[in-house]
């Protein structure tokens, strides 16, 4: 057998990539697309006829708040029951799992049109919005520029709500920003454990922590649902592309890159690998969880026992302002947890890079569990290899992290500006008081 060379080919990208036969109209089919409103169908059913805890937004700056109700934790459990019941039964051969796998890129152009449609239709019934009205719709600050472009992309309306038949009354933001798209996410981790499986014949310690991890990273989310209502994305942003394009297309089909990876190239941690992953993760999620769990206590009882110790300063504008505990060490501490944790999510990848090696022709008794898995080749058995290969999908792997920093440090920002347009010399002295951003000491 030839030694094998990194030759890559346009031919080569489009098989690897998973590049459709039909070309460029193979990228969406009507029947990927009719699953994909099916599933979107089911998750407005499930917020409709499960019980929920309903809640009232922040005041609007145009008087009055806004109602709520959450459910999204009870609807994914329900959904995650009923397909691990599939599982057990079918074992990767689910067809929820296979057809996963196998419709990857048509599921992606299927998510990215219906977050492009919305956009486009809510931009368009944004200049609907009349002051004063009874159904406290108003526009976003920053999403009225005048710039088409800008403000379809930002988002005019703040927070765009339509009535459907059976559905009622649906909050769009509210419904893409934590239900089909995290959900997928954790979804797209299963069928990636499930195609491992069926090629290997097993499931590696490495797959298994990232997909446990980030499945209870998003049931941590779904389960504190209510502690959207205060964020920048439900307060502040308009639902323009932005917000569509990540919530349904962005978050779930990056952030699951890297168990997609691991998928047709298992890595094997062992004690020591699983240790050194745990810690981040374990740091992280303590930061991050206590923050968020001491703001939220604090917003909704000052005099919780669980935080009436807590000092603050207050403002002209009416709000109390932590300069003790989490938030006394940084003004957005919270970001710090997300940021180990991410850690967590790609370190189980090693350092990336694999190549597909088609060995020789040999008979079935001797085929690998890896044949026809990825070349499609049956008499021929195909071996994943790092190789010279080694290396060049960390960029792919690690690129969470990197994007992640960007995207945190960016939300910071536009939430100091925020918080500086909101207080005034208020925040001035705060930031005396608490000056540091997000690393205590340091950022």
């Amino acid at each position: 057998m030839q030694t094998p060379r990194l030759i890559l080919t346009i031919t080569k990208l489009k098989e690897e990539a998973g590049w459709p036969a039909a070309g460029v109209l193979g990228l969406v089919d009507l029947e990927t697309a009719g699953w994909v409103l099916g599933y979107y169908s089911l998750s407005l059913l499930l917020q409709v006829i499960l019980p929920g805890t309903e809640a009232q937004g922040v005041e609007l700056s145009s008087g009055g708040k806004l109602k709520y109700k959450f459910n999204a934790f009870n609807s994914a459990v329900l959904t995650l029951v009923v397909v691990g019941a599939g599982t057990a039964i079918q074992g990767p051969d689910f067809p929820l799992w296979t057809f996963i796998w196998d419709r990857f890129v048509q599921l992606i152009t299927v998510n990215f049109i219906i977050a492009f449609a919305l956009a486009c239709f809510v931009y368009y019934r944004s200049f609907s919005v009349k002051a004063g009205n009874i159904d406290k719709r108003e526009l976003a600050a920053g999403g009225h520029s005048g710039n088409i472009v800008y403000d379809w992309f930002m988002g005019r309306e703040l927070n765009p709500r339509f009535t459907l038949p059976i559905f009622g009354t649906i909050d769009v933001k509210a419904f893409c920003e934590l239900r089909p798209g995290m959900l997928g996410w954790v979804l797209l981790d299963l069928a990636f454990i499930a195609h491992q499986y069926k090629m290997y014949g097993y499931v590696s310690d490495s797959i298994l922590l990232i997909t446990i991890f980030q499945t209870v990273y998003v049931l941590d989310a779904l389960w504190m649902e209510h502690a959207i209502l205060t964020t920048i994305d439900i307060t502040t942003d308009g639902f323009g592309f932005m917000l569509a394009f990540g919530d349904l297309v962005w978050l779930p089909f990056i952030y699951s890159l890297q168990a997609r990876y691991l998928a047709i190239y298992p890595v094997n941690l062992g004690p020591l690998g699983i240790l050194g992953v745990l810690l981040p993760q374990a740091v992280g999620y303590y930061i991050f969880r206590g923050a968020n769990n001491e703001k939220n206590r604090f917003r909704t009882d000052p005099n919780d026992p669980r935080v009436g110790h807590l000092k603050y300063m207050n403002t002209k504008a009416g709000s109390k302002l932590l300069i003790s505990g989490w938030w006394g060490t940084a003004r957005h501490i919270n970001y710090l947890g997300d940021f180990i944790m991410a850690w967590s999510y790609c370190l189980p990848t090693g350092v990336a890079g694999y190549q597909i090696i088609a060995k020789s022709l040999v008979s079935d008794v001797d085929r690998s569990p890896a044949d026809g898995g990825i070349t499609g080749g049956s008499p021929v058995t195909t071996e994943v290899v790092q190789g010279e290969a080694r290396g060049w999908g960390t960029f792919f792997t690690y690129f969470y992290i990197l994007y992640f920093a960007i995207l945190l440090i960016h939300r910071e920002r536009r939430d100091e500006e925020k918080c500086r347009r909101k207080y005034g010399k208020d925040w001035e002295e705060y930031t005396k008081k608490v000056p540091s951003r997000i690393l205590p000491g340091i950022y």
